[in-house]
């Protein structure tokens, strides 16, 4: 069973930056797409970056240009790095990995949600 463990969140200011981890166990990270989510109260659970395992990546249009994904198969880790934050970032995060880009939209993933970890952007 691939556990998660999510990392790295904080409060911060609008327009400040935050670095998000992911530490995940099993071999099957290394060979699979991996996403990073975010859940906002009262909003579901959405898909915003993700990076296949070969290195391609995905943002969703809200986010692209302020934040980067990337991994260290070595380490088994995944990052998030957030520039540039506005109020509408504050959620939960949560990071999770499927086969593919497709699997990780329709939600098809290999693994539990982690607990998250809270991203609040407020003055």
């Amino acid at each position: 069973q691939v556990q998660l463990v999510e990392s790295g969140g904080g409060l911060v200011q609008p327009g400040g930056s935050l670095s998000l981890s992911c530490a995940a166990s099993g071999r099957i990270f290394r060979i699979s797409a991996m996403g990073w989510y975010r859940q906002a109260p009262g909003n579901k659970r959405e898909l915003v970056a993700s990076i296949s395992s070969g290195g391609t990546t995905n943002y969703t249009d809200s986010v692209k240009g302020r934040f980067t994904i990337s991994r260290d198969n070595a380490k088994n880790t995944l990052y998030l790095q957030m520039k540039h934050l506005k109020s509408e970032d504050t959620a939960v995060y949560y990071c999770n990995g499927g086969a593919s880009f497709r699997r990780l939209v329709n939600g098809e993933l290999f693994a539990a949600w982690g607990q998250g970890t809270q991203v609040t952007v407020s003055s």
